[in-house]
C-alpha cells in the first residue's frame, strides 16, 4: 500500500507534534505545591501520557487505516488545544512551555491541512 504524499506529510507532522507534546510532559515541573499534591501531579501526568497515546492511535487509524472520523477527532482536539493555549497565554504570557505548545499546534494544523488537501482527498473512507 503506497500512501499519497499529503497523507505522509499528515502522518509525519502529527507524529512530530505528539513527540513535542510528550517531551513537554516529560519535562513538566512536578514540584508539589499547596494547590497540587504529588498524587494529583501523577494523575495528570498519566492522563497526559494516555491522551498522547490515544492521539497516536488516531493518527495511525486515519493514515494507515484510511478512516475519516479520527481526522475529525484530531481537528476537535486541535480546536480545544488552541482555546486552552489562548487562555494560558492570556493569563501568564508566552513562556517556554507555551511556546512549545504553539509550535505543536502549528505542526498539527499543518498536518491536518495536508490531510484535507491535494492527493489525500480521496484517501480517507467515511
Amino acid at each position: 500500500m503506497i500512501l499519497p504524499r499529503n497523507v505522509v506529510w499528515f502522518e509525519v507532522l502529527l507524529y512530530l507534534s505528539l513527540t513535542l507534546d510528550a517531551v513537554s510532559v516529560a519535562f513538566r515541573d512536578r514540584t508539589p505545591r499547596a494547590d497540587m499534591t504529588e498524587q494529583a501531579i501523577m494523575v495528570s501526568t498519566i492522563i497526559a501520557a494516555g491522551l498522547i497515546l490515544l492521539l497516536v492511535y488516531f493518527v495511525r487509524l486515519a493514515a494507515r487505516g484510511r478512516k475519516n472520523w479520527p481526522r475529525w477527532v484530531l481537528v476537535a482536539a486541535l480546536v480545544l488545544s488552541v482555546i486552552s493555549l489562548v487562555q494560558v497565554i492570556g493569563a501568564s504570557g508566552v513562556q517556554f512551555d507555551s511556546a512549545i505548545e504553539v509550535v505543536s499546534c502549528a505542526l498539527t494544523a499543518a498536518g491536518l491541512y495536508f490531510s484535507f488537501s491535494g492527493d489525500a482527498v480521496g484517501w480517507f473512507n467515511a
